[in-house]
C-alpha cells in the first residue's frame, strides 16, 4: 500500500511547489496532511513521532492538521523518522514548509487578530465557494465600514477606539477578495431579523441596504433573505459558514463562530450534515431574484 501512496505524495508536493499563489494556510494544511500520510504508511504512532521532535502527540496532531508552522529541525527529524532520505525529495518538503511559513496579508493585523480567526481568513482566501447563513449580523464580507464599526463595538464594548478601528480595517481588507481576479463565489442566506435590526440608526442601515443592493449584482455573489414566514424547521439557530476549495486534497470545512472562539469541522459526516442544513435554508428562503425588491421595500420603510 505504501508503494502505491508514495508517488501520489510526490506528485502532490510538486503540484503545490508549482502553484505558490495557493497561499500559506492551504500549503500548511496540505503539508501536514502529507506528513500524516507518511507517518501512517510507516506505521508510526503520534506518540513516537512527537518524541522524535521533542514534543507530544498533541504537537504532532497540530502539525498534521496544519494548525502551526514548521520548524526546519522538526521537519528534518520527521522526514528521517519516516525514512525519506532522498535529498531531492527532502528539499521539496523543505521548500513547501518555507511557503507554509510565509506571512499572509492579514499578519499585519496580528496586534488585534485572534488565532482562531486567523485560520478562517487564510481558508477564506483559498476558498472557491463560501456559503454562509447569518442570524444576527450581516456577513463580514458584506458589511459597510459604518455598520462594521457598530457591530464590532458591540462585541468589544470596553476596548479602545484604536482596536475597533484596526478590526474594522481588517474586515474591509477581507472584502477585497470578492472583486479580485479568480474571486470565490459567495452564497449568503440572511435572516430577515438581521436586516431589521437598526444597528447604528437609520442612516447607517440605509447605506448598508444600498450597499447590499450593489454587492448582490456582482456575478459571484448570491444573496437570499430568509423571511419571518420561514418555518422553524427550516432555520438554524446559529451562524454557519461552509468553505469549499479548489485544491482536491483540501476537504470542505464548516466554520462555526462562537463568542470567544470558533469550531472547524471537516469530517465528512459533519460536513454532509451542514450541507443538508444549508440546502434546506436556501430552498426555504426567498429566491435570489427577489432580494432586490425585498431590500428596496426595507429602504422605503426607513424613517
Amino acid at each position: 500500500m505504501s508503494a502505491m501512496m508514495r508517488p501520489h505524495a510526490e506528485l502532490s508536493i510538486r503540484h503545490y511547489l508549482e502553484q505558490p499563489q495557493v497561499g500559506p494556510t492551504v500549503v500548511r494544511i496540505v503539508l501536514g496532511a502529507q506528513l500524516r500520510k507518511l507517518r501512517q504508511e510507516r506505521g508510526i504512532t503520534r506518540e513516537d513521532a512527537g518524541h522524535a521532535i521533542r514534543g507530544s502527540h498533541a504537537k504532532i496532531t497540530r502539525v498534521e492538521r496544519g494548525q502551526v508552522g514548521f520548524k526546519e529541525k522538526d521537519l528534518a527529524d520527521l522526514l528521517t523518522l519516516y525514512r525519506v532520505h532522498d535529498e531531492a525529495r527532502r528539499a521539496e518538503y523543505f521548500e513547501l514548509a518555507r511557503q507554509a511559513n510565509t506571512s499572509g496579508w492579514w499578519h499585519q493585523y496580528n496586534d488585534v487578530l485572534e488565532d482562531w480567526f486567523e485560520l478562517h481568513i487564510g481558508l477564506e482566501e483559498a476558498a472557491e465557494v463560501i456559503r454562509t447563513y447569518e442570524v444576527q449580523f450581516l456577513p463580514g464580507l458584506l458589511q459597510t465600514e459604518a455598520y462594521a464599526y457598530v457591530v464590532t463595538r458591540l462585541g468589544y464594548p470596553d476596548e479602545a477606539d484604536s482596536k475597533i478601528d484596526r478590526l474594522v480595517s481588517l474586515r474591509m481588507e477581507r472584502q477585497k477578495l470578492l472583486t479580485r481576479p479568480g474571486a470565490p463565489r459567495l452564497w449568503a442566506v440572511v435572516d430577515e431579523a438581521v436586516l431589521r435590526r437598526p444597528f447604528g440608526g437609520p442612516d447607517v442601515m440605509r447605506a448598508q441596504l444600498e450597499h447590499l443592493l450593489k454587492v448582490a449584482e456582482l456575478p459571484n455573489v448570491t444573496l437570499q433573505i430568509a423571511p419571518f414566514s420561514v418555518g422553524a424547521n427550516a432555520v438554524a439557530g446559529s451562524p454557519i459558514t461552509i468553505l469549499r476549495f479548489r485544491e482536491p486534497e483540501l476537504p470542505d470545512k464548516v466554520y462555526l463562530e462562537q463568542l470567544t472562539g470558533a469550531v472547524y469541522l471537516d469530517k465528512q459526516e459533519s460536513v454532509d450534515q451542514y450541507n443538508l442544513i444549508m440546502e434546506r435554508l436556501c430552498t426555504a428562503a426567498n429566491p435570489p431574484e427577489e432580494t432586490g425588491a425585498f431590500l428596496t421595500a426595507l429602504l422605503d420603510q426607513l424613517p
